[in-house]
């Protein structure tokens, strides 16, 4: 079966969890990125290999392509290429067959459904049969993954997921702008309270009692108000730090789906 050039826009860990459904079907789409990833989730987050050059989640391994010219060897061996293009510049040149936004920017960063023949989006900000071909439910709930063909995803709450019975609470923010010195990093078990972080001489700290599940890149520079940091209050969840998450997979498996009806249309009309 001939197989389809993709294109997934963003790296971040709802991002991976599409690209390493696909490379476990055997499908190893190309990731833009940009320059300098906030990802929060960075051990489950392919866009780390901007900075470190590689990065492999759950046996997948992204290695970071300086051009164009780079991606059929990363390919090659069986690894997804991860090129610098925020603004997605590249995408004429590489003429994808199927173009996949996750950068999940809860609006439309210049991506078209004309762009390939196969265009989806994650998340709100798309409209489907107006900017791609279909959306996918970001939301957790009863509707998380599914496949929109017409019309758009939920807005965007402002209000994380509940996890262990808390939401606003166990996300951090940046009181001040600054560089971000990490003092807990991911997988630490903190208490309330607790020095997680330092922006530039302010202290950051723990909002509950948990696990650091994420924290942004040490060094950053933030700025007040972005989200720096993520703790599950779950004590038992250690590895759910450095797995993918249940909503990255369900998302990636439907995106899986569309992916792979495409797949048996294109072959069929080569029949």
């Amino acid at each position: 079966m001939k197989k389809p050039l993709i294109v997934v826009r963003g790296g971040g860990d709802i991002a991976t969890g599409t690209i390493h459904s696909l490379w476990s079907a055997g499908l190893i789409p190309v990731v833009l990125e940009a320059e300098r990833p906030s990802a929060i989730r960075r051990q489950v987050s392919v866009c780390e290999a901007v900075y470190e050059r590689e990065k492999t989640v759950e046996s997948m391994k992204a290695v970071r392509a300086d051009g164009t010219e780079d991606i059929p060897d990363i390919m090659g061996y069986g690894n997804v290429p991860v090129l610098v293009d925020e603004k997605g510049e590249g995408i004429s040149e590489l003429k994808p067959d199927i173009l996949i936004d996750a950068i999940l920017a809860k609006r439309n960063i210049n991506t078209d459904m004309r762009m390939a023949n196969l265009t989806i989006a994650l998340g709100p900000g798309f409209t489907a049969g107006k900017d791609v071909h279909f959306v996918i439910e970001t939301r957790r709930g009863h509707d998380l993954g599914r496949i929109i063909s017409e019309g758009t995803a939920f807005p965007n709450t402002g209000i994380p997921g509940n996890i262990g019975g808390f939401t606003e609470e166990r996300v951090i923010h940046s009181p001040v702008d600054g560089i971000l010195s990490i003092v807990k990093d991911i997988g630490s078990f903190v208490k309330k309270g607790d020095v997680i972080a330092l922006v530039d001489n302010e202290k950051v700290y723990a909002s509950i009692t948990g696990i650091i599940r994420g924290m942004i890149k040490d060094g950053y520079n933030v700025h007040k108000g972005l989200k720096i940091a993520d703790i599950d209050p779950r004590k038992e969840e250690y590895e759910n730090c450095f797995t993918i998450s249940d909503k990255a997979r369900c998302i990636g498996g439907s995106v899986l789906k569309l992916v792979c009806r495409y797949m048996v249309d294109m072959n069929e009309k080569d029949i």
